[in-house]
């Protein structure tokens, strides 16, 4: 590959990283979908919902700690961890559930 051919391919990869990145935005709708199909069993996962185990945080609460963030919060999801089932989340569901954890926040 000639070096002129080189430059242009990585001025168009770093021309095309900005769309990429807002193309692959964590989405929050998606994440309340799947909060109400895997968590909602555990969690109080929305203001609809009435009943949930005593003893696990609503979302809510999670989203209103001090030292809350949306990428600790995906990071933990995909860290096996011992009191939650092990769910088999991509990065985009996991990023996608904390940030509707995150638009939770009041």
């Amino acid at each position: 590959m000639t070096a002129s051919l080189k430059c242009l391919l990585i001025l168009m990869m770093a021309a095309a990283a900005p769309l990429a990145s807002r193309a692959m935005a964590a989405d929050a709708d998606h994440g309340a979908d799947l909060a109400k199909r895997w968590c909602a069993t555990c969690h109080v996962v929305g203001s609809e919902q009435r009943q949930a185990s005593a003893d696990v945080p609503s979302f809510a609460s999670i989203a209103r700690r001090s030292d809350f963030t949306a990428e600790k919060i995906a990071f933990f999801l995909l860290d096996p961890h011992p009191k939650m089932p092990s769910f088999p989340l991509s990065r985009s569901e996991a990023a996608d559930l904390a940030a509707y954890i995150g638009s939770l926040k009041k």
